[in-house]
């Protein structure tokens, strides 16, 4: 069965609004077994939206429409399903009077414009909408069914699952099958890399269907398992995600909505280790994005944001001379950072990060994106132990700032599950090294 999602609005057209709606449609079909072959965005004008409904119903067998039936003037799905069926508009009194009850429930005389919102084309139905004034439409264009819908997140929801899902379910040709998705999460190696190593896994031609996308630095493998039997699906979706783990091993964090941040929490509050940060760069991302997971405070500690040199003196007690001799964004300061956190926050692991995030304050030495990172680690009967890593990163202060953040979560991951730091594809690591000293 081909399904086709159209989103309509100018905002969505020109960025102003992120469509949220097609994404979750199409992950709430897919649960039901029903694949998405297509999404589009149209504007809001007549023109448009009558072609683009038009061209749509030739090649699918439903179309699933949001947006564009407010009381507006620019509210122009209803006038263009008219158009595209060749039937006119006129007033569903059903659908009326559950306007009139809308406004009159909650004490207010309905405005005269919203009457629009109860026009039908001639012959086809409206769908009943309790959580706001848009109600649905169902029409039929040559044999293709069109579920239009509120662009309200709250109203389009309960629509679809109450009143659109039953209907498309029924109408699968084989009766209900099974698409089950699942993500592989990894960070630390490019999205080609991580490609190579997955080889045959990426055939398009094998079932589970395996893909991957990169956002934020996090690469992810998609997996897609379709079966008659859920129980086959299962299977096959569980089989490959162990074997793209073990190609990916160790870069391979967690599945779906784990993060990097939770992967690293799940290991320090599994063996009772305790965390601090100390950033400069970074300006306290790091200890967000730790802090973002409920629970945190069994594990991390806290940390300190040392913007400036005099920050960096007075909080931590790093040896003026150190940074004089090589620079605030230089390897003995982010030792010296992350040991004396370390010391000082009574922890068994600190993770410090310096460095030149952009888009100014860059030199021939050490230009934007020069980051250096370094985990110190409390060792028993020994002095600590620390590694350092440093990065030539190329995005914007943003992407920068998060990249350094998760680099150094993924080097503390990787030291305590005991693998090769050396692992991390665009840093360069030294340590361990026991040399770094402070003022007592």
């Amino acid at each position: 069965m081909q399904v086709v999602i159209i989103s309509i609005g100018d905002e969505l057209v020109l960025g102003q609004t992120v469509d949220t709606n097609s994404a979750w449609i199409a992950a709430t079909l897919i649960e039901q077994g029903i694949s998405v072959a297509q999404h589009v965005t149209v504007s809001d004008d007549l023109a448009a939206i009558t072609r683009t409904i038009q061209e749509e119903v030739t090649r699918a067998d439903w179309l699933i429409l949001t947006g564009g039936l407010g009381p507006t003037d620019d509210d122009l799905t209803r006038e263009a399903l008219a158009e595209a069926c060749g039937r006119p508009l006129e007033i569903d009194p059903v659908a009326l009077d559950r306007l009139e009850r809308f406004f009159t429930d909650r004490g207010r005389t309905m405005p005269e414009r919203n009457r629009k919102q109860a026009m039908v084309p001639r012959g086809h139905k409206s769908l009943e909408n309790p959580h706001g004034t848009a109600p649905g439409l169902l029409v039929t264009i040559n044999g293709c069914r069109i579920a239009a819908m509120p662009g309200v997140p709250a109203e389009m929801r309960p629509m679809l699952r109450n009143l659109v899902l039953p209907r498309l379910t029924a109408d699968q040709p084989d009766g209900p099958g099974f698409i089950l998705t699942s993500r592989i999460n990894t960070f630390g190696w490019g999205e080609s890399d991580v490609g190579r190593r997955l080889g045959t896994l990426m055939d398009r031609k094998r079932n589970p269907r395996v893909g991957t996308t990169i956002s934020d630095g996090i690469v992810a493998v998609r997996i897609r398992s379709e079966a008659s039997d859920r129980t086959v699906a299962e299977a096959h979706l569980e089989a490959t995600a162990e074997e793209i783990e073990s190609c990916l091993n160790p870069m391979a964090f967690g599945r779906d909505d784990q993060t990097l941040e939770g992967a690293l929490l799940t290991i320090l509050l599994e063996r009772n280790l305790k965390l601090v940060t100390a950033e400069s760069c970074t300006g306290g991302g790091l200890g967000e994005m730790i802090t973002r997971i409920p629970g945190s405070s069994a594990a991390y500690n806290g940390g300190w944001i040392c913007y400036s040199n005099e920050m960096k003196i007075q909080q931590l007690g790093i040896d003026p001379e150190i940074i004089l001799l090589h620079g605030a964004v230089s390897e003995p300061v982010a030792s010296a950072m992350a040991m004396r956190s370390l010391e000082l926050g009574h922890a068994d692991l600190a993770l410090a990060v310096t460095g030149v995030a952009g888009p100014e304050g860059g030199t021939e030495q050490k230009p934007v994106g020069t980051i250096w990172m370094a985990l110190a680690i409390r060792e028993a009967q020994a002095p600590p132990t620390v590694w350092t890593a440093q990065s030539h990163l190329s995005g914007d202060r943003l992407l920068n700032r998060d990249r350094a953040a998760k680099t150094a979560m993924q080097m503390a991951r990787l030291a305590l599950i005991g693998q090769p730091l050396e692992l991390l594809s665009w840093v360069r690591i030294g340590g361990p090294s026991r040399s770094v000293t402070w003022p007592a």
